[in-house]
């Protein structure tokens, strides 16, 4: 099975957690499977208030934009409006392939619960929330977003895949129904289409602007060779040249070694050799890029302790993949420094959905809350009005489950992250995500 990502190809799932936040459908397996307790600042929209006089209901309007729009629990969209019921239902419609092959299809029942637990906790009684399975095929998107677009759904959450993507947003578009999809293939994105996915590369410029700002400059590199290492990659290099650091060494590895480990260690210790030979000329190097999840820790961490590498003097650097509570098993990655959406709203989802279904969602599944709280907060303005561009992508953004966002005329979300640390008992934030984009233009 194959993810659409953040390059216009498909990844395999077996990619899984190296592939986290790249998946050319979604943002992957540690997000697939794992109940991550993360965080960020809940969902909550600000409060409404009765005129007790004219004994009217005042929603907040989201129009000013010197303020991000927070979304969420602490108010309810719809509270205590008597008209809520009599009034047409907003018709949002959710893509998602609850009948497709593998994990998918349990990715799909997660987005589909999260998107119905926003519903709940917004008492969003102006919402009508048409599901739609897409199937995981292209085809049944296209058939799926039809059928959406005859029911009159105004705005689409979803699909998950890219080509999905691809071929529904040819029908949203011809109604201009704008979309919010789940995949992270920029390729898909722009002229209606946003992408509320997990970037790989707003991750790897934040780490590595952070790490400079610590006068770690002189970055070694290992990366896999694979597409979303080709990503990864070129986005070190923009990020490292734009903090005025340089790579002194990097080493790519087979992606897929068939199990072997063999062609990995030796290109890890083609690397070991290229930091020495550096150093032994007076120039130290300061840290190591390794990008990828718990699977790489698991492949790579025995290998560093191998080969002697000295991670407590060289910072270990990673990216949004490595938020999975397993990260600090290994010695070798304790400490290392990663980019991702504060954890603290993932978690207080995660319980509330626990609470519900009985277990912990894919770490994915706050894409699904957030993107109904979206449309639920908009969906209070007038028809007609409440999905323009200008509502969709408000300079200032939005707060949610993953923190601050903000949905961009080329498609791709713009994030403000926190920088973490791994710690044997969890990962710690060492540096808060900025409350606002003009504070996060100064940490990129």
């Amino acid at each position: 099975m194959q993810w659409p990502t953040a390059h216009g190809t498909m990844i395999a799932l077996n990619a899984s957690v190296r592939a986290c936040r790249s998946l050319s459908g979604i943002a992957v397996t540690a997000f697939l499977i794992a109940g991550c307790a993360g965080s960020g600042p809940s969902l909550t929209q600000p409060a409404q208030q009765v005129d007790t006089a004219k004994g009217a209901v005042q929603r907040p309007s989201v129009d000013p934009d010197s303020a991000p729009v927070t979304l969420g629990t602490a108010a309810p969209v719809g509270a205590q409006d008597a008209t809520a019921e009599v009034r047409p239902k907003v018709k949002v419609g959710l893509l998602v392939p609850l009948t497709g092959p593998g994990q998918t299809s349990v990715i799909a029942q997660s987005l589909q619960r999260a998107a119905e637990l926003a519903i709940s906790d917004l008492r969003a009684a102006h919402i009508q929330l048409i599901v739609k399975d897409d199937k995981g095929t292209p085809e049944g998107a296209l058939a799926a977003a039809n059928e959406l677009m005859t029911e009159g759904a105004e705005i689409v959450l979803g699909p998950m895949f890219a080509k999905a993507v691809q071929t529904s947003s040819a029908a949203a578009r011809s109604k201009s129904v704008p979309m919010v999809a789940f995949s992270n293939d920029r390729a898909v994105a722009g002229t209606g289409v946003h992408l509320l996915s997990f970037l790989a590369g707003p991750e790897v410029n934040r780490v590595i602007s952070y790490a400079a700002a610590q006068g770690k400059k002189r970055i070694a590199a290992f990366v896999p060779d694979d597409a979303y290492g080709k990503i990864v990659e070129q986005a070190l290099r923009d990020a490292v040249l734009r903090s005025g650091g340089k790579i002194v060494a990097l080493e790519t590895y087979p992606a897929d070694s068939g199990g072997r480990t063999v062609p990995v260690l030796d290109k890890l210790k083609k690397l070991r050799d290229e930091i020495r030979a550096t150093e032994e000329h007076g120039d130290p190097v300061d840290a190591l890029f390794i990008p990828g999840g718990e699977e790489t820790v698991q492949l790579v961490g025995p290998m560093l302790k191998q080969l002697e590498f000295n991670t407590t003097r060289m910072k270990v650097l990673g990216t949004g993949a490595l938020d999975t509570p397993n990260a600090g098993r290994d010695p070798a990655f304790t400490g290392t420094w990663y980019a991702t959406p504060d954890p603290k709203g993932f978690k207080d989802f995660s319980e509330r959905y626990a609470k519900i279904h009985g277990h912990a969602p894919p770490r994915i599944a706050s894409l699904g809350y957030d993107a109904m709280s979206l449309a639920a907060a908009l969906g209070t303005g007038p028809q007609g009005a409440r999905y323009i561009p200008s509502a969709l992508t408000r300079a200032s953004g939005f707060t949610g489950v993953d923190g601050l966002f903000r949905l961009t005329q080329e498609g791709p979300a713009d994030r403000a992250l926190a920088v973490m640390e791994v710690r044997e008992t969890g990962a710690q934030v060492v540096d808060q995500a900025p409350q606002s984009f003009d504070a996060a233009r100064g940490l990129n």
